[in-house]
């Protein structure tokens, strides 16, 4: 059995991170020692790897209960944690386009900018007037006001 400690030192995950986990259900709750101390099983400790793991790839939280449920019952089909994983490559892909037109944004900016004062900054300019970019690279979320 794992103190909370070690059981966050082997997974690498921090002590409140574990007690969130158990709070919104992704890690069953710990057994409890005489002294009313934490204590998981390898068993835990598998999981909340799993769950790291999967934090690493950026799934989301939801997701990762989907798949945990999934992997709590090894005899079906796998085709829902394929389109667990194939919606989160989806997600990345888009994340490395919007990331490629920021990329190409700000390089032209900084190479727009002939280095004076502030004045005639092409940062400056660009920046306070989006129609000046060259691609519309804005985050989904920030056409909603999110």
């Amino acid at each position: 059995m794992l103190t909370i400690g070690k059981l966050g030192a082997q997974a690498g995950v921090k002590v409140p991170t574990i007690r969130y986990y158990e709070q919104i259900g992704i890690l069953p709750e710990a057994e409890r020692s005489a002294g009313n101390q934490r204590l998981y099983s390898r068993k835990a400790l598998e999981r909340l790897a799993f769950i790291r793991h999967a934090r690493d790839l950026g799934f989301t939280l939801e997701a990762i209960r989907d798949l945990l449920s999934l992997s709590d019952n090894p005899d079906q089909s796998c085709a829902a944690a394929d389109a667990i994983a194939r919606a989160q490559l989806a997600e990345v892909e888009s994340r490395l386009a919007r990331l490629t037109a920021l990329k190409a944004e700000l390089e032209r900016m900084v190479v727009q900018c002939a280095g004076g004062r502030i004045a005639e900054c092409r940062v400056i300019e660009v920046l306070g007037d989006h129609s000046l970019c060259a691609t519309d690279h804005r985050h989904p979320e920030s056409e909603t006001g999110a």
